[in-house]
């Protein structure tokens, strides 16, 4: 098991919620990084981050891991939810929240 993979395990297993993605959640260096970090702001989750830009191994090593070809991605309680477009969808649709709702993960109370 390479370092990258190591690395890449352990975030996704010792943080309930984590992502993956281009730049940091202050200062993202995507759209799609972007768009991810202010979902999960807007719903006041708690989550772990890693910059994928610092580090090649950690870039490709998380396309292997997820076998998804691209960042960001999103992890819930160590499971892989999806990347921007999905991540999105199922924010849009309610169901991201209930997703960590029901994973034990509290969430604003968005429904005002």
């Amino acid at each position: 098991m390479s370092n990258a993979h190591e690395t890449i395990d352990n975030a996704v297993k010792s943080n309930d919620v984590m992502l993956f993605m281009k730049g940091t959640p202050n200062f993202p260096q995507c759209g799609f990084s972007g768009q991810v970090v202010q979902i999960l702001d807007y719903l006041g989750v708690e989550y772990g981050s890693m910059n994928v830009l610092e580090d090649a191994e950690i870039r490709n090593g998380i396309k292997e891991y997820s076998n998804w070809p691209t960042i960001p991605q999103l992890y819930v309680k160590g499971e892989f939810v999806g990347g921007c477009d999905i991540v999105r969808e199922m924010f849009q649709a309610g169901e991201l929240q209930e997703h960590l709702t029901s994973a034990g993960i509290p969430t604003r109370d968005t429904a005002a």
